[in-house]
């Protein structure tokens, strides 16, 4: 045993304290990883299986026929609604079984200990977020590259372009007119289309616009008027739909923010909830 003397600003004392608690306080890691990385595959495992359940309850919600099934707008609600609580309950379960699984730790003060059963918490949200998504990542490009080898297998040479519709309604007529380089009449609007839009929509040049109206006419057999009109109708309209297009991104992108925030929170709440009951078990 060492003797080892405290000294305040008045008083001197001994206190005994045991060298091997010393020791091993001093030399062990505050951070139980064996609890903290169990907790994180606890949390992505049930962030998982609720991901599926939400995605099995929002298609059997959907229906191809008009008024039959949830609207767009209620199925947006309720995914928000369930990402949230999908965090919420995954994290909590995590964040309690780091905190319950964690070493205990002799002779730390009480605030100590509430601080790093809350870091184990949140040790244990953060990894998993990064298990989940490493995981969709990987699923993710693989179901890419599936999609890439079935195209190629049957033949697909042609490039997607997210403008095509626009084209289509650029191009649209009430008669057909012969045309021997339609193919090459329908790249050349999609690429002026697509500049435009990449340049504010709005604001196409008066030379780019003045030569899809004549593409229009030419293709369509409208006179100037209309067919400047026409032009002018549907750049507007691919603007608003990349606006729409981006909006809602951006929303879906701030409530993943909250859902992650609260998963966070919950985790970092219930590790404390999980040590609070380990310190407590009695030892028979």
């Amino acid at each position: 045993m060492e003797e080892i003397t405290i000294s305040s600003r008045h008083v001197g004392y001994p206190v005994r304290l045991d060298e091997a608690s010393v020791g091993n306080e001093s030399n062990s890691s505050g951070v139980s990883w064996a609890a903290v990385i169990g907790g994180a595959f606890v949390t992505a495992a049930l962030s998982l299986i609720l991901l599926a359940l939400g995605a099995g309850l929002g298609f059997s919600s959907v229906s191809p026929w008009s008024n039959i099934g949830a609207s767009p707008s209620t199925l947006g609600t309720a995914a928000i609604v369930w990402l949230i609580l999908m965090q919420v309950m995954s994290s909590s379960v995590g964040g309690y079984l780091a905190g319950r699984l964690r070493t205990k730790w002799a002779n730390i003060h009480t605030d100590e200990v509430y601080f790093r059963d809350t870091a184990h918490g949140f040790l244990a949200w953060a990894v998993a977020l990064v298990i989940t998504a490493a995981f969709l990542a990987s699923a993710a490009t693989s179901m890419v590259g599936s999609a890439a080898q079935s195209a190629s297998s049957v033949g697909a040479e042609r490039e997607i372009n997210p403008n095509e519709y626009f084209v289509d309604a650029l191009l649209r007529s009430d008669h057909e007119v012969p045309d021997s380089s339609r193919a090459s009449v329908r790249g050349e609007a999609g690429r002026i289309l697509a500049n435009a839009l990449r340049h504010g929509g709005l604001d196409v040049a008066p030379a780019d616009k003045a030569y899809l109206a004549q593409l229009v006419t030419s293709r369509t057999g409208l006179n100037t008027t209309d067919a400047q009109k026409r032009v002018s109708d549907v750049v507007a309209e691919a603007q608003q739909a990349a606006d729409t297009a981006r909006k809602m991104v951006a929303h879906s992108l701030l409530w993943t923010f909250v859902a992650l925030l609260a998963g966070a929170f919950c985790a970092s709440f219930t590790a404390t909830i999980g040590g609070r009951q380990r310190d407590h078990v009695v030892t028979v």
